[in-house]
């Protein structure tokens, strides 16, 4: 990066963070021909954004906190995302086990009547009444029926990278590893210093765009030295991954007697994921990780429903992420509002303005990216109409089906097996092109590293999708985190570093 080239020029926003809203509001603003630079003190989607649940639903449990409006919206956005981004987005169908302690019957069809009539629907079934046959059931014999109904599954950070993508190729600055170390108005602008391994620069902003996530208000206070409005909670959520503990495809919602829900939902074809807890958390939002209480609260919901029961050695894998939930008082963690709060910061009219970001889901990034633009348009009146909603994000595009592109990538990549062509086609739909280029055989790609991930692959991801780390790539653009060796990850480790070397000495020359 020419930094000194970097210290001219002048943005219309500069957005800090890149997580979902930060990409997704950086996304919109480039689209309306605004031009949007965005710094992540990380990789993209390593924190909140790459730690949840993997769903995109409308959240039927806010039904019971009276979040109708965020319910609503969410409910909508299922079908909006299902068509922008059909690769990465699918349909699920959940049971809902019926436990008449806790909630009654005539209050989950109520809700489920809401959550079938609330938003549009128009490609997802509605929910019915089933009947689970004791032989057949994975639960356990005295749960005899229950109730299914529509979400859909998401790769999240998946998510979070190709709308960096999208950004990117109309033209937004993307920059990782970067952290904003501080920034102050000055003649109507913002000077925002920056941070990278090769050092610090500046750059100017018309409008400065806080979607630190967990960092929010800690960006205000301390980065901007200002006093943040709202206050944050972290809200901890962990999950653990274990060997499939059912067949099918259809996920579980299971009620708990502390009125708090959990999901079992199928995960990579192999294995099931449990979660998610709900806790107070007050440390280190970079050092999250799951508690032994919550291990013993998510192994406990699960045994209680399922006949194949868990133990603490059947845990592959555990992730955990802190939700930056905007403060509303509620003593129960569960009952906070998930909302999103924008506040706009500006003392008088010449003052550069301040736009945070408090709260949030991953299902309702793209609709808070617009809000965020409403927002914003006083300042940048020639700024061109909504356009998210119809646009394919990348790898949708031209895209028939995730399961014909299977077929096509078989039948032209000779030796490549189901399990990695499906793997390729669910991440990068149509641009898996981008990086098979022409080769006609498994053997045309480069070294392999194991699980189906080649040097083609690699260097794709490298040049493309802002990798850097090993860590990039198997957790959050491949999820091959669970399958590779130390072995493995160590051979992945000596190519990146001698890919680093070439690209370095490529430069110099």
């Amino acid at each position: 990066m020419n930094q000194s080239l970097e210290q001219q020029t002048c943005y219309d926003i500069a957005v800090i963070g890149g997580g979902i809203n930060g990409v997704g509001i950086a996304t919109d603003a480039i689209g309306r021909g605004l031009s949007v630079f965005l710094c992540e003190k990380d990789d993209l989607a390593s924190h909140t954004s790459s730690a949840s649940s993997k769903l995109i639903h409308g959240g039927l449990r806010y039904l019971e906190h009276k979040e109708f409006r965020l319910v609503r919206e969410a409910l909508a956005e299922r079908e909006v995302l299902l068509s922008k981004a059909p690769h990465i987005i699918r349909p699920m169908r959940f049971i809902m086990p019926h436990q008449p302690h806790l909630r009654p019957a005539w209050l989950i069809r109520t809700g489920l009547f809401f959550y079938d009539h609330l938003g549009k629907r128009e490609k997802l079934e509605g929910s019915n009444l089933v009947y689970f046959v004791a032989e057949t059931s994975p639960l356990k014999e005295e749960i005899t029926r229950g109730f299914e109904y529509s979400d859909c599954a998401v790769d999240d950070s998946r998510l979070v990278i190709l709308n960096a993508l999208q950004a990117r190729e109309k033209g937004a600055k993307i920059v990782t590893q970067t952290r904003c170390v501080s920034a102050k108005r000055a003649n109507g602008l913002w000077l925002v210093e920056l941070e990278n391994e090769q050092g610090r620069y500046q750059i100017q902003a018309k409008v400065l765009v806080n979607a630190a996530g967990p960092w929010v208000a800690q960006f205000i206070k301390q980065d901007l030295q200002l006093k943040s409005q709202y206050g944050i909670r972290l809200i901890q959520g962990s999950h653990m991954i274990v060997p499939k503990i059912y067949e099918g495809d259809k996920a579980f919602i299971m009620q708990n007697d502390d009125q708090r829900i959990v999901f079992a939902i199928p995960y990579l074809d192999k294995y099931t994921m449990i979660g998610t807890t709900d806790r107070e958390y007050t440390a280190d939002p970079n050092q999250v990780e799951i508690t032994q209480t919550e291990i013993e609260y998510l192994l406990d919901v699960s045994n209680d429903h399922f006949k194949k029961q868990l133990q603490q050695s059947d845990i592959i894998q555990t992730f955990s992420g802190v939700r930056p939930l905007c403060d509303d008082e509620s003593d129960n963690p569960a009952a906070i509002t998930r909302d999103y709060t924008l506040v706009l910061s500006q003392e008088d009219e010449n003052e550069a303005p301040l736009l945070s970001v408090f709260g949030g889901k991953l299902t309702t990034y793209r609709k808070l990216a617009e809000s965020a633009m409403d927002h914003l348009k006083k300042f940048f009146p020639e700024m061109n109409k909504p356009w998210t909603e119809k646009a394919l994000l990348p790898g949708a595009e031209n895209l028939i089906s995730v399961d014909e592109l299977v077929i096509e990538l078989q039948n032209k990549v000779k030796g490549l097996d189901v399990e990695t062509a499906s793997r390729w086609a669910h991440a990068y739909g149509t641009r898996i092109w981008n990086f098979i280029h022409h080769a006609t055989s498994v053997h045309e790609l480069g070294q392999h590293f194991g699980h189906g991930l080649y040097a083609q692959e690699v260097d794709y991801l490298v040049d493309s999708e802002w990798a850097i780390t090993t860590t990039d790539i198997l957790k959050r653009r491949t999820k091959l985190y669970l399958e590779f060796t130390q072995d493995d990850v160590q051979s992945l480790d000596v190519y990146l570093v001698e890919l680093h070397q070439r690209r370095l000495q490529k430069e110099v020359a």
